[in-house]
């Protein structure tokens, strides 16, 4: 029984280890002002037993990452892609239809590839007007809707609310931010750990 308990384990754990989860995001998702070890996603990868890849960027657009994406998709091939942007394309006044039709284009992109994508609901600060901020915050679950595919919080709902989370910019978590983050996006991880088959990897 003992045997057959740690076989079952091993074919988990290889199972998990031949699933990739990328990280498609900007300055939030890229350690920015920090080592790329003190990073969340750095600290969540020491969590899973997943491949986890950060393609993330600081300063990245929806348009930039749609620009990088197929080469990335070819390179990594990954089971799951994160889509952690937008903010940057708001805090440049982008127009919602704009990003909308770039985020959709990422999101077919993936799907192109067999990865499946997961949408980050992103938030910007209220000074952009209420109209803006109405129409920019509702293309995440219109998109999630449409393309039937996952919509997670945004992480910093948690942290930005705490000042003494965030770097002077009033924009960036500090280090001591990040393992929180973590454990924000531990969770979510673990349930797309627990939807792998139990089946050896070929």
């Amino acid at each position: 029984m003992r045997i057959i308990l740690c076989f079952v384990l091993f074919i988990i754990s290889q199972n998990a280890l031949a699933q990739k989860f990328m990280i498609l995001g900007d300055s939030l998702s890229a350690a920015y002002g920090l080592q790329e070890s003190q990073g969340w996603p750095a600290l969540l990868a020491e969590k899973t037993e997943l491949t986890l890849i950060n393609a993330s960027i600081s300063g990245e657009t929806t348009g930039g990452a749609l620009a990088r994406l197929p080469a990335l998709l070819k390179e990594h091939q990954p089971t799951w892609v994160l889509v952690e942007l937008g903010g940057n394309d708001g805090l440049r006044g982008f127009t919602p239809q704009l990003i909308e039709d770039q985020l959709q284009q990422i999101i077919i992109t993936a799907k192109q590839h067999n990865a499946q994508p997961i949408l980050m609901q992103i938030r910007i600060p209220p000074n952009y007007g209420p109209r803006y901020v109405e129409r920019f915050t509702a293309i995440y679950p219109t998109l999630a809707e449409q393309h039937q595919i996952p919509l997670w919080p945004f992480f910093m709902d948690e942290i930005a609310i705490k000042p003494e989370l965030m770097m002077q910019d009033g924009i960036h978590p500090t280090a001591e931010a990040q393992p929180l983050i973590r454990d924000i996006m531990l969770p979510l991880l673990a349930e797309l750990e627990s939807t792998i088959e139990l089946t050896p990897t070929p």
